[in-house]
């Protein structure tokens, strides 16, 4: 379903015509400045969006895992130089991350409430996760805000790349990283049943975290031409350092 989640029948149609076994919930305002500019569309689709699909998995038989993609900016941010744990405290000083709060905490009540793991094979027969994955880069993104592709759109038209926040640290990973970790959660959730139904972080390992400006001096270097220069002038607040700790990941899933 590629619609608007804030549109309940469309959604409830297209998912009973679908009948799915496994469900990947990817819907989102994506966005940190987008979030300060409409906080009420951020919080209708990362809340209500992540609601109306549970409500619509709810009414199917055939549905056996649920995973609900959120962020790693879920955690209440206090600049912790280490990599935040699933148990951590969920928060979000901005509406995209305050939302992606929420959006864990509308998960957890259902799967407390509806999709309780001590009842499956009774009540019901259905896991759900959530999975928090750092920052992702890749093929196909061409949103504004995204650190590769601004590089890309800025020095292939030959203009110097503006950095708002060059000394931010985040957990950067390949696309098809966390992909892997959604399938292989998914495929745990259905086969093996509810002893997955939890949070997850997926993310790079301690060593592949960089600062923005370490990742947009690389890419300027492999450009060739590439020029940045610093302002962060009227610039929304955002995390400075966010980290995951993904060793459960590691030891319970073998991801």
């Amino acid at each position: 379903y590629t619609g608007d989640v804030r549109s309940v029948p469309a959604l409830h149609e297209a998912i009973e015509a679908a009948q799915p076994e496994i469900v990947f919930h990817l819907a989102a305002q994506p966005l940190e400045r987008a979030s300060y500019e409409d906080p009420r569309a951020t919080f209708e689709t990362n809340v209500m969006g992540t609601v109306n699909l549970l409500e619509a998995v709810r009414s199917l038989p055939n549905v056996r895992a649920v995973v609900i993609i959120t962020t790693d900016k879920c955690y209440e941010n206090r600049e912790w130089s280490y990599g935040y744990r699933e148990s951590d405290p969920l928060g979000g000083f901005d509406p995209y991350s305050s939302s992606k709060a929420c959006a864990e905490l509308v998960s957890a009540a259902y799967r407390h409430s509806f999709f309780n793991p001590a009842d499956h094979g009774m009540g019901h027969r259905v896991g759900v996760a959530t999975a928090r994955a750092g920052n992702v880069i890749g093929g196909g993104d061409w949103s504004e805000d995204r650190l590769i592709p601004d590089c890309v759109r800025a020095f292939s038209a030959g203009k110097t790349l503006v950095l708002r926040y060059p000394a931010a640290i985040r957990p950067r990973q390949h696309v098809l990283e966390p992909l892997s970790g959604y399938l292989w959660l998914a495929a745990l959730l259905h086969e093996r049943g509810p002893g997955y139904a939890d949070a997850w972080n997926f993310g790079p390992d301690d060593r592949s975290v960089m600062s923005v400006e370490d990742v947009v001096r690389k890419v300027a270097a492999l450009w060739g031409n590439g020029a940045y220069r610093l302002d962060d002038e009227g610039a929304p607040p955002v995390a400075g350092a966010l980290k995951l700790d993904i060793s459960r990941a590691h030891r319970e899933l073998d991801w």
